[in-house]
Parts: structure tokens; sequence; C-alpha cells
């Protein structure tokens, strides 16, 4: 087979997500101090040197994130942000690149055409040119992220004019990486931050919020925010 190449909670007056109801905030996006906190502030790269062959969402979570890149139409050259071994395409786009943080993981991915090692919360900028791709995904990994707003934002920067950016996560995580925040909300708060880091970039549409599982679904719910970067 061809190798492929690789290059804390002060919430304040906040409720229990984390996102200010009124007054100043210190980081200019609506979160409050020790939001992006974590229990383990140790680097990422030393927790991510075991590989973790595994699936962190069940089969029907699994299913229903790739029934939304397919209802979303994504293809063409599309980006996988804290990507792993598995991309949940049920047909892979013509071009995926995948960036993640083990290099055994991200070779074992069948879609992936690219990878890039590359730790996103010691780094925040991409590796990748301005409109490079025509999409980018993330899947159950945005509440990892400790500068999320900037992340966000050069995705934005990455996508061609009309991309799509689209996050999908379940109630199930690393404790201990997770931010703060994010730890002390409900699922549905959840949703709300992510719409927040989309529009505290100024960079995209309105974002769309989903849950992509049935309500009496039994297993891992599936909820989806994404946004596109306006077209000229």
């Amino acid at each position: 087979m061809r190798r492929k190449p690789t290059q804390v909670v002060g919430l304040g007056r906040t409720g229990n997500s984390g996102l200010r109801e009124t007054g100043p905030v210190d980081d200019g996006h609506g979160f409050a101090p020790g939001f992006f906190d974590r229990a383990d502030p140790t680097p990422d790269a030393d927790f991510y040197v075991p590989p973790r062959f595994v699936t962190h969402i069940d089969d029907g979570a699994i299913a229903a994130v790739g029934d939304l890149y397919a209802e979303l139409g994504l293809d063409g050259d599309v980006l996988d942000l804290m990507g792993s071994w598995v991309s949940h395409f049920h047909a892979a786009p013509a071009h995926l690149t995948v960036l993640g943080m083990n290099a055994a993981e991200l070779a074992a991915n069948p879609q992936a055409a690219v990878t890039v090692v590359h730790d996103l919360n010691a780094a925040p900028r991409l590796p990748f040119g301005s409109a490079s791709f025509d999409a980018a995904v993330c899947c159950v990994s945005v509440d990892y992220l400790i500068h999320p707003v900037d992340v966000f934002a050069d995705v934005a920067r990455t996508l061609r004019p009309g991309g799509p950016f689209v996050c999908t996560f379940s109630n199930r995580c690393f404790p201990t990486k997770a931010v703060r925040g994010w730890l002390a909300s409900t699922d549905e708060q959840h949703c709300e931050i992510v719409a927040q880091y989309f529009r505290s970039t100024g960079a995209y549409d309105a974002p769309i919020v989903e849950r992509r599982t049935p309500p009496a679904h039994f297993g891992d719910p599936l909820y989806a925010v994404w946004a596109t970067r306006p077209r000229a």
C-alpha cells in the first residue's frame, strides 16, 4: 500500500455553561476566566504518545456523523481536524487531509491522502495556505481546544468561500484534557458554546445547530454545529 506523506472553572456570572450573561469578559469572546483551564495542563504531545486504536462514540453516533457529511455533500479537498485512524465518512472525499496528534494513528487512516502531526493547543495556526480546502470537519474533539476561537478563525482562513466547517460531538471525553467550562455544561449548552466559537471569529455565516441522533436514542447522542465561510 502506498505510504501517505506525513508532514478551570472560574465561571463568574455565567450559569453552568460558562458563557457570561452580562458584564465584561477577560478574553473578549464571552467566556469566563478559567473556562479553558484543564485538570491536566501538561503538554498534549505527552498525553497522545500511546496510540489509541479505538472509536470514541458508538456505532449509532458514528453512522450519524457519516450521514451528516453525506447530507452536506462534503467532498473535494477536505480537512479533518484533530483526527485519528478513522474519519467517519461513508465514502472518502477526493482528497482528505487528516491533522492529528499521533503519527501511528494517522498512518492507519484508510481514507487519508495526507496526514499531518500538529498540536493545535500549542500552535493554533494551521500549517496550510489560505483557501486550501473545500470543507473542514472536527469530530468529538472540539472540547479539548484551549484556544478554540483562534483555531476556528484560522480554519476560516484555510477554507474556500462557501466552505463549511462541521463540528460534531457527544457526551464522552477524556475528562482530564477537556476544558473545565465544557465539563461544567450540559449537552445543550455544549451546542451554544461551539456556536459561540463560530460567532466570535466574525468569519462565518450564522451557525447551524442540530441533534443528529433521535431524542429517544439509547446510545451516544450526536450533536452537530456547523457554519460556512461567506461567499465572496
